[in-house]
């Protein structure tokens, strides 16, 4: 990969991912230069075309998530407000939500904020000997109080995936509302809302959906009511001053980020060309060799699970190395780009025992390869050898 004249190896997709699709560039500096209308907000061509994009883009998703209805899905500006929308939505009027032991800061802070205000139970189920969720302490721990269950789908920290099916088989079987935190798995693996049982999903659009920054949203399913985060102009109902109850426009007030809307939609197109499932075999390929590579580097420790279905996300500890060290040295002496410490999720680093330490976390994309994990692992075996 190039930035100017440097050439980087680029291993933090998890936290963003590069390069994107060359289409991605074009419709985004497309809108810019020949459209730059506000969509809903006029009769004239230009915002027509500013609509059509955020309306091509909101159907490309709910393409590729199984959805007959797109207006169920609400654009955010990220994840995080999905996630807050969803959470502060369901639980207003308090209650206990039960989650994994792997959550994103995403979830916790939304979480921890109600809980100090004296409106929520927060319970957090950690893993089984098997599962990344033990279900039959998750389903121990519903009482009559229970409100909501949210269960992050990939972890950002180790690549574990958790057994949503059977999360939501338990949700629906005690009537509570099942939330989902797909920020790392909405656009590397099949995710079928037509067939799971979920009852919101929130997704971010800078990681494996191929976007730009600022981009994000949220499913929610027919019949799940939420309080709105915020009021104002939506381009339709202009004559009331009341909010829209109709979706999408309930929960998508103010003018929208319709430059990154039209990155995010060539990303999912992009996506959809490739097709999911072949996405989704390279992840594990990329997965299962940086496993078998890292497994050669002597002192090193591997958390999670060590098998390939999972995330092309690893994190490791080499020897007493600080993470932090290493990953400079690799940015530094090697162009290598990774992420050291808790990752925002010290939830997860305490369930795997790193925290406060944390661990390197290596994340590929499908536009990464092998010969990159081979010069990284070279990389790595030098720094062991002389740490200094």
């Amino acid at each position: 990969m190039l930035t100017g004249k440097n050439k980087i190896t680029y291993f933090d997709n998890a936290a963003s991912s590069w390069p994107k699709p060359e289409v991605v560039y074009q419709a985004m500096d497309d809108f810019m230069r020949n459209i730059g209308g506000n969509p809903g907000r006029s009769g004239h061509r230009v915002s027509i075309a500013a609509a059509r994009i955020i309306f091509e883009a909101r159907e490309s998703l709910a393409g590729l998530f199984g959805l007959a209805d797109s207006s169920r899905i609400i654009f955010t500006a990220n994840a995080t407000e999905a996630l807050n929308l969803a959470i502060k939505g369901a639980l207003k009027k308090g209650g206990q939500v039960i989650t994994s032991g792997f959550e994103h800061n995403s979830v916790m802070r939304p979480l921890r904020f109600l809980e100090q205000e004296s409106k929520v139970q927060i319970t957090s189920i950690g893993p089984s000997q098997d599962e990344m969720v033990d279900l039959r302490l998750l389903e121990k721990a519903i009482t009559a109080q229970t409100k909501l269950i949210v269960s992050v789908h990939g972890s950002n920290v180790t690549g574990d995936i958790a057994p949503i099916e059977k999360i939501s088989a338990i949700a629906k079987k005690h009537k509570i509302p099942f939330l989902v935190d797909a920020s790392q798995t909405a656009g590397c693996m099949p995710i079928d809302l037509s067939r799971l049982e979920i009852d919101m999903l929130a997704f971010t659009g800078h990681k494996a959906l191929l976007g730009p920054q600022g981009t994000g949203g949220l499913y929610i399913k027919e019949g799940i009511e939420l309080a709105a985060l915020k009021q104002g102009g939506t381009g339709s109902s202009s004559e009331s001053e009341r909010q829209p109850d109709f979706l999408p426009d309930k929960y998508e007030s103010g003018t929208p980020n319709t430059v990154g809307i039209a990155g995010l939609g060539a990303g999912v197109k992009y996506i959809l060309k490739t097709g999911i499932q072949e996405v989704w075999k390279k992840k594990k390929h990329l997965r299962a060799y940086l496993l078998k590579s890292l497994g050669s580097i002597d002192r090193i420790k591997i958390y999670g699970n060590l098998q390939p279905e999972g995330l092309a996300v690893v994190s490791f500890n080499l020897g007493d190395l600080s993470p932090s060290e290493i990953a400079r040295q690799l940015s530094e002496k090697f162009a290598i780009m990774t992420r050291p410490g808790l990752h925002c999720s010290p939830l997860a680093h305490r369930t795997i025992n790193t925290f406060p330490k944390g661990t390197l976390r290596a994340s590929l994309s499908n536009f990464n390869t092998s010969q990159e994990i081979d010069h990284f692992i070279k990389c790595l075996k030098k720094i062991a050898r002389n740490p200094a």
